[in-house]
């Protein structure tokens, strides 16, 4: 005779892929991030990883003002 073990719907969030974590950093960046995806990112989530993808944005976007700046404005 099989006995078969109970099934469990709990089921576990996985480890956040990159996408979920480029979408993470920059819906944090927003200040929009939902209850769900930051229980997730803070229990499953690597946080040198979401720092150096925050660094990287947040460079990213300084560079891209500085541009636009220097587009817009003319220099003398």
């Amino acid at each position: 005779m099989r006995m078969s073990l109970p099934k469990t719907n709990s089921k576990q969030p996985s480890k956040p892929s990159v996408f979920d974590i480029i979408i993470s950093v920059l819906a944090a960046l927003f200040g929009v991030q939902s209850d769900k995806n930051r229980q997730r990112d803070f229990n499953h989530g690597n946080p040198v990883i979401y720092v150096a993808v925050g660094a990287v944005f947040v460079i990213l976007f300084v560079l891209t003002l500085v541009l636009v700046v220097s587009w817009v404005v003319p220099s003398s």
